[in-house]
């Protein structure tokens, strides 16, 4: 993975994922007797996320939302459940395309090649095969340092989920790892995912080898599976704050002390750094916004007071004053442009 460089210190690509996992960890706090709003609340994360599976989130925010949910059930094992009750099919198209090769070998290998641009950014999920061995592996490259095991379990849940969809429900890795000192509720997870699991370098699932070449005994024609959208998402500091910015709308008007925290960086430094890529962090701001503000302004059926507070205007006038100078025109006129 690149990363980027800001004042000589080496600053990893910031994680983001779809928020796939926002309604199943809500429906199963709900089911538990939790409490949804406190679990969000608690994790600085918007309910609206439950509704938009396909918008993409901060890794280390899903984390912390799972991580929340977890401590607000009681329920070490939660992340295990989740991923086992939703399955392959919890990754939405991504998996359908990926249980659409004609082998588990290369379905696990088209699950290493579009999981950075369709799924997920700063990890790492592939194969590697020693002698009669391969290991389905997984790995978040981002520096975190709340959340990974976590993570990893959740994870563990898909990849099982791949090879089983190839071997059968019943089939049991010779191995399965994660990664830390100790497993809280090793036992209870074990017996969700029906293995034993132990600690190690690197988090994955071990078998033999030869089960690579296993066909797939249900396979779904690559035209029936709906296209995918790719990640916009860029290893570059002005496309990681661009990506910080649509993100922080969550938050309101995200300014540049928000995205600084994010990075890992002081305000000034993130001035300086833009400054050297010809930009600045007003101009990305303005980039950002007049997209988002146009995308809303395409689905005819939101006022143009709603759009305007998803921007983080108060008063609806100030956005259009705004997108007039983005524009040439007031909001209201572009929208029947587009008729």
């Amino acid at each position: 993975m690149k990363e980027l460089k800001i004042d000589g210190i080496l600053m990893g690509q910031v994680g983001l994922t779809k928020a796939r996992a926002m309604g199943p960890i809500a429906d199963a706090v709900e089911r538990a007797g939790g409490s949804v709003k406190r679990v969000f609340a608690r994790a600085e994360m918007p309910l609206g996320l439950m509704d938009d599976p396909e918008r993409l989130i901060l890794l280390r925010d899903q984390l912390q939302l799972v991580e929340c949910a977890a401590k607000e059930l009681g329920d070490a094992a939660l992340p295990a459940r989740l991923s086992t009750a939703t399955g392959v099919a919890g990754l939405g198209a991504i998996g359908r395309h990926v249980c659409s090769s004609p082998t588990l070998g290369e379905a696990i290998r088209k699950a290493e090649a579009v999981t950075p641009h369709l799924l997920q950014t700063a990890t790492w999920t592939g194969l590697q095969v020693r002698g009669r061995t391969a290991t389905y592996g997984y790995m978040v490259e981002e520096r975190i340092d709340t959340g990974r095991q976590i993570n990893e379990v959740l994870a563990l849940g898909y990849l099982l989920g791949v090879v089983r969809h190839f071997m059968g429900a019943d089939w049991r890795p010779d191995r399965a790892l994660v990664t830390g000192a100790c497993l809280p509720a090793n036992a209870e997870i074990g017996s969700i995912f029906d293995c034993e699991l132990a600690l190690g370098p690197r988090a994955g699932i071990s078998f033999s080898s030869d089960l690579l070449s296993t066909p797939n005994p249900n396979p779904v024609s690559v035209l029936e599976c709906e296209p995918v959208r790719h990640l916009p998402v860029s290893d570059d500091l002005p496309s990681c704050v661009e990506q910080l910015i649509l993100l922080g709308l969550d938050r309101r008007r995200p300014m540049i002390d928000w995205v600084s925290q994010k990075l890992g960086v002081s305000r000034r430094t993130l001035q300086r750094r833009l400054e050297e890529r010809q930009t600045t962090f007003a101009d990305l701001q303005r980039s950002v916004f007049q997209s988002e503000a146009k995308r809303l302004l395409t689905e005819r059926w939101r006022p143009i007071g709603q759009i305007a507070r998803e921007l983080g205007y108060s008063d609806p006038a100030h956005f259009s004053r705004a997108f007039l100078d983005w524009t040439g025109v007031p909001p209201r006129a572009w929208r029947k442009l587009q008729v």
